[in-house]
């Protein structure tokens, strides 16, 4: 990819928040800011960042901070514009210290920061894409308070009443909470067991309501996988979750320059860490962890399942490769065959 700077005269590198956005125009050639902006993130201040942007000529290119979060509604209004907009992460705290921090310095820093790069990301779709998100985070967010509710009351049970800890002796996680949901009260209990038996028992059908809740995020979430990339489907080891997070990480074609960003994005992408004479590489522990785990999850049941995966886990042992770098390995394997897919195969994406 050519350089940005030989591209454009300006870069608008934008700093973004959930009341403000603030902008800096940098001149491409020398880095230099040309002018500054602080507006709201209201339709009003879109349109007063774009005539900003369009006074300094038209060979231009946005940076923005967070396209997916609080710079969501610049991005889409941008786009709508034919506006070209990339996608920065935020800079490592780390990075700043020793420097002052101001939200018209970072917005300069964004701004030549892409012009630095060789290559840069664009912003994820909407459409589909978002929908799946939103669906992902509500689904785990019922899951994460279901397991809460559940772990509640096995610690509430410890310490129960000796009547109440004997009706849930030897019961399973599923089966406890299931009984504990249908529980009377009795008018005879005293204070202790009464309100023990009413707390499980809330807790209990607290539970229930939000996995049934999940079960209902799922099918939404299958309706809008099949209807969009249902090829994903049919991949060993992929169900509804795991096409959801990667289609939301994937987002469209061409937003990733190669299979190799794309695995180094999931975190299965070796750092190289030689020195000297001594070639390394050590494990990536940034990226997507979301993405990461649903790879792991593909992996296992692979390893399961599929005889040919099977073949090849036994023949890398052969080798001398231990089982953890034989999952790195298949871990590679698989985002490659996903991402080649999703390349080859583009469908329709609703953009909004």
């Amino acid at each position: 990819m050519t350089m940005l700077a030989d591209q454009v005269d300006v870069v608008i590198g934008v700093d973004t928040h959930k009341h403000t956005n603030t902008a800096a125009v940098v001149r491409a050639a020398t880095g230099d800011v040309l002018d500054e902006a602080t507006v709201p993130t209201t339709p009003a201040g879109h349109e007063e960042l774009l005539a900003l942007a369009r006074s300094h000529g038209p060979l231009r290119a946005w940076a923005i901070e967070g396209t997916s979060s609080y710079g969501t509604g610049l991005t889409r209004f941008l786009r709508a514009n034919d506006e070209w907009v990339f996608e920065l992460e935020r800079p490592a705290r780390t990075g700043r210290r020793g420097g002052k921090k101001t939200d018209p310095l970072d917005a300069a820093r964004s701004a030549r920061e892409a012009l630095a790069r060789r290559d840069l990301g664009q912003p994820r779709s909407t459409g589909d894409r978002a929908a799946l998100s939103v669906l992902l985070t509500a689904r785990r967010s019922a899951i994460d308070g279901a397991t809460v509710a559940e772990k509640q009351i096995l610690a509430i049970l410890v310490a129960a009443p000796e009547a109440l800890r004997e009706r849930f002796r030897k019961l399973t996680t599923t089966a406890a909470v299931a009984k504990a949901a249908r529980m009377r009260i009795s008018a005879c209990y005293d204070a202790e067991m009464m309100t023990t038996t009413t707390v499980v028992r809330s807790l209990a059908q607290r539970s229930i309501e939000l996995r049934s809740e999940a079960r209902e995020y799922e099918c939404a979430l299958t309706a809008i996988i099949r209807r969009w990339r249902p090829d994903l489907l049919e991949e060993k080891g992929v169900g509804t979750i795991v096409a959801a997070t990667v289609l939301c990480s994937w987002s469209h074609r061409g937003r990733f320059r190669s299979e190799a960003a794309f695995a180094s994005l999931a975190g299965v992408a070796p750092v190289p860490a030689s020195s000297g004479l001594t070639v390394r590489h050590r494990l990536n522990r940034r990226g997507d962890r979301q993405l990461n785990r649903v790879l792991h999850t593909v992996v296992l049941s692979r390893i399961r399942f599929d005889d040919e995966t099977r073949v090849y886990v036994e023949r890398r042992r052969a080798e001398g490769k231990t089982d953890r770098e034989i999952k790195r390995c298949l871990k590679r394997y698989v985002a490659r065959r996903l991402f080649r897919q999703l390349e080859s195969q583009e469908k329709g994406l609703d953009e909004t």
